[in-house]
């Protein structure tokens, strides 16, 4: 490949695509105890949910640091499992003639150059902590952290650089990287949530090796799902069966299950963190578990039981049924076929027109299963819009309460 006499800057956020999403926090407030790590919880749902700014969270997280050793934090990063593809794929964007930044709202910057180091960064920020006698504080500040933060140290870099927002590449995976998800620049979402989704010029999941592609100028191609992804998908499609089960031996025993199941995994997960495996679970998480999810908490089962338990609960037999096929099925189905042809939807870049075709197809034969085809097709059309819809609340909570909702009126109406 020829170079380009201009180089291009590419801005990768830290945390959720370079390491896994909150795995650092995780990682601190475990080392400290069960009381510090709920308090790092309780600040980040307030965060997650909106209620207040990634600032403020991180003020408060690193408030409760008051008086620790730096020393445990460093022991927390170093078991962080980043991806070790990460000096491949970056060796890789340097014979692309590409300077490399890397910007983390919250990790200490000593730590993040620790990492920009081992890959050959060009520019490396993070959260700016106050240490005495070897002793944090409890006072963070710096650019990376505030409102529009990042923003500022993207225009110092070009400046720096000589080079215009045209010249940028930017890849983030949530909303605290929107300030600099601007027009003009290439905008590509990794795993991202629904804001970058919607902002995102193109969306990769699993693999962050799918950039290069991109960075390209490649046009999307077809892919074929791998081994990981049929065993996951299967496993999905099966939640198929469990209102069948459940009319066979209660709704309730089955929601105990599923729950006690849950549970377990859990488990299992912390456990897996730790490097420790829980017998057969974490061998089917390993075979399951998309390549990013690997290295972090893998929640997506937790949101699948959640959204199958609450349906059950929610909605009479059958329409929970309909829906709980519906959303097991086509979701399966729009996730398989999704990369056939690979022609991404104008308003949702992670999502295609022939998976969510193919998902359509498969919900309504799930969903005839239990009601008439009349109803089936309607509540696949709906079970299908929440899917391709990039939305603030997990589509496997959202797209079976919402199905059942809808299906219930429908019912009534009829």
């Amino acid at each position: 490949m020829s170079l380009e006499e201009k180089p291009r800057l590419i801005v990768f956020d830290v945390e959720g695509v370079l390491l896994p999403q909150n795995r650092f926090i995780f990682e601190v407030g475990k080392t400290l105890g069960v009381i510090t790590f709920f308090k790092f919880v309780f600040w980040g749902l307030l965060y997650e949910t909106g209620f207040i700014t990634l600032e403020s969270a991180f003020r408060h997280i690193f408030g409760e640091l008051k008086d620790v050793n730096f020393d445990i934090l460093t022991n927390a990063f170093n078991k962080i499992p980043a991806a070790p593809y990460l000096q491949n794929l970056f060796s890789q964007l340097k014979t692309r003639n590409c300077k490399i930044a890397l910007i983390s709202s919250g990790v200490p910057s000593v730590l993040v150059k620790k990492l920009g180091n081992s890959v050959g960064a060009d520019y490396v920020y993070g959260v700016e902590v106050e240490q005495k006698d070897g002793k944090l504080t409890g006072v963070i500040g710096g650019d990376a952290i505030t409102k529009n933060g990042k923003l500022k140290i993207l225009r110092e870099i070009l400046n720096r650089e000589n080079l215009l927002f045209s010249d940028c590449i930017v890849v983030a995976d949530d909303r605290n990287n929107r300030c600099i998800f601007l027009p003009g620049m290439l905008r590509i979402g990794f795993n991202p949530d629904f804001i970058i989704r919607i902002k995102a010029d193109r969306v990769v999941n699993g693999k962050l090796s799918g950039i290069l592609p991109i960075i390209d100028g490649k046009p999307r191609k077809r892919h074929f799902p791998s081994v990981n992804d049929l065993v996951r998908e299967d496993i999905h499609a099966a939640g198929f069966f469990v209102p069948i089960l459940a009319s066979m031996i209660g709704t309730l025993a089955v929601i105990i299950s599923i729950i006690a199941i849950a549970v377990v995994y859990a488990v299992s997960e912390l456990a897996r963190l730790e490097g420790r495996t829980v017998p057969l679970i974490s061998a089917i998480t390993r075979r399951a578990a998309s390549q990013s999810e690997l290295y972090g908490f893998a929640a997506a089962p937790l949101y699948f039981a959640f959204g199958i338990v609450i349906t059950l609960l929610l909605f009479p037999s059958p329409v929970s049924g309909a829906a709980v096929a519906m959303f097991c099925l086509g979701d399966s189905a729009a996730s398989l076929f999704g990369g056939l042809i690979s022609t991404s939807l104008p308003f949702n870049k992670g999502k295609t027109w022939e998976g969510s075709l193919a998902g359509f197809v498969f919900a309504f034969l799930g969903g005839a299963f239990f009601l008439p085809p009349h109803l089936a097709l309607a509540g696949a059309a709906i079970a299908m819009a929440v899917e391709v819809l990039p939305l603030p609340i997990n589509d496997n909570v959202l797209v079976p309460v919402i199905t059942g909702a809808a299906l219930t009126l429908l019912v009534s109406i009829v």
